[in-house]
């Protein structure tokens, strides 16, 4: 079971982060501020496949038409659009057929952002590295629809390395040198625009006991943004080493992080603070000028961390790996602020730093208030209209009903045979049985007026009955009028 702190703050900042994982698919996790900043999965690119898992990516996030570089297990390299997931262009590693039979995945992969050819604006220039060191340089033409990708020239093509495994690569900011290391493969530099190796690690002496510590780097990264020379590298044999090319070729300096191997290395913005991530789980940043561990992130990982982003701007970092967890942290209280479930093993995360959480909010904010307003008044509506639907509840279970005021309504049934009318000149009428007519007694001046039960009886007046009830003697078979 995952081993993790409570969360004492006050959520994560508007962010927007793609992890890729390894059945093929990219998901976009989102923070928003009218969420509370919880981070929750918005979108899910790709169907699951394994032979699609991502092994890299890498991403030129420009506002105006970003692009977002994914390379998969089986060969394949695609471009998609990072807002809406749709495949731009899509190639094979072609040059690497022979190789491929022997399953060298690509372990490198880099989309420039400085680098546009000038024949084109639509044109990217993309870097890829094979496990074997086979390296490629490429530039493609980016098509206005699917299917029409083609590629300017010939892929320029060396290899890194005469034996051994790559298994990390590293672009500098400037995009002018890169950065191999492996198993059995030393770090080392080369200049992009040449194609020549410009510097060669040398392997550190035999420790004093004697025993020589093979070379086996799993990640290494670039510390300055304008200074290519520094750079640091983690090990199997769970060392972090510092490079500097001025000064000499063995490391600067080199320390222990806990028991197991380095897995992933990031920079931090400064230049001189790193973040460490191991097979473990465990996350911890280090003052790489001195050495000194600055501390671990609270809340331990259930599994081996694969990648660790810097965001841009916000003091956030985020850790994916293989507990199938995202999880976001800050820098400063080394503190989780979120995690989010993605279910799948996760291989890589990266941060869309132009993500506007206000244009998200001003599209979504207008709803609440008319749906509130929905919601109330058909609640209006039905309190008005509820006393009638209590009467008319009543009429159906009650015989009789009570009349309270000056003002009386008798009303009459089909069934009722009689009725009983209170006042000084009261008289008793009986209702003969259905279709029978009725008659009314008329004393002096004063005439009553009896309502029965539906319309008809009500048209009827005191004259045209008196009238009906003279000449209608012999056609009717009830009772007979006497006068006074």
């Amino acid at each position: 079971m995952p081993r993790a702190t409570t969360v004492e703050s006050d959520g994560c900042p508007p962010l927007r982060a793609l992890t890729f994982d390894v059945l093929g698919l990219v998901k976009v996790t989102e923070t928003r501020s009218q969420q509370g900043g919880v981070a929750k999965v918005v979108e899910r690119w790709g169907e699951p496949d394994s032979s699609l898992c991502v092994l890299a990516a890498s991403m030129n996030d420009r506002k105006i038409d970003p692009l977002l570089a994914v390379a998969r297990k089986n060969g394949a390299i695609e471009l998609l659009s990072p807002i809406n997931g749709d495949v731009r262009v899509s190639f094979s590693n072609n040059n690497q057929a022979d190789v491929q039979s022997q399953e060298d995945n690509i372990v490198g992969l880099h989309l420039f952002k400085k680098r546009t050819p000038e024949s084109s604006s639509r044109s990217c220039t993309l870097l890829t590295c094979t496990m074997k060191g086979v390296t490629s340089l490429r530039s493609t033409v980016i098509p206005k629809s699917l299917g029409d990708s083609t590629c300017d020239d010939t892929p320029t093509t060396w290899n890194v390395c005469a034996a051994g495994n790559v298994l990390c690569c590293k672009v500098d900011e400037n995009e002018n040198y890169a950065l191999y290391g492996g198993k059995g493969v030393e770090v080392n530099i080369w200049d992009l625009a040449t194609h020549t190796k410009i510097w060669t690690a040398k392997s550190p002496p035999k420790n004093s006991l004697g025993i020589f510590t093979p070379t086996w780097f799993t990640s290494a990264t670039f510390l300055s943004k304008d200074d290519h020379r520094k750079f640091v590298a983690g090990t199997n044999s769970h060392q972090v080493r510092l490079y500097d090319m001025s000064a000499q070729r063995r490391p600067v300096m080199s320390f222990d992080f806990r028991e197991t191997p380095i897995k992933a290395v990031t920079e931090d913005l400064d230049g001189n603070t790193i973040y460490i991530g191991n097979g473990s789980g465990d996350l911890a940043s280090f003052d790489i000028r001195t050495g000194k561990l600055l501390g671990c992130f609270l809340g331990k990982c259930s599994g081996s961390i694969r990648s660790i982003a810097r965001h841009p701007d916000l003091p956030v970092i985020a850790s994916c790996g293989l507990d199938s967890y995202l999880r976001i942290w800050d820098i400063q209280s080394r503190q989780l602020l979120s995690a989010v479930f993605l279910k799948q093993h996760l291989t890589n995360v990266i941060f869309d730093s132009h993500f506007n959480d206000e244009e998200v909010a001003g599209s979504v904010a207008p709803l609440p208030p008319s749906e509130v307003k929905n919601d109330d008044e058909p609640v209006d509506g039905n309190e008005e209209e509820s006393p009638p639907v209590v009467k008319r509840k009543k009429k159906k279970t009650s015989k009789s009903h009570a009349v309270d005021g000056d003002e009386e309504e008798p009303r009459k049934k089909k069934k009722s045979k009689s009725q009983a009318v209170d006042g000084d000149d009261a008289e008793l009428l009986s209702a003969k049985r259905k279709k029978a007519k009725k008659s009314r007694n008329v004393d002096g001046d004063e005439e009553e007026s009896v309502l029965v039960e539906h319309e008809k009886p009500e048209k009827t007046k005191a004259g045209s009955k008196d009238r009906k009830s003279k000449k209608g003697t012999k056609k009717s078979k009830g009772e007979r009028i006497d006068e006074p």
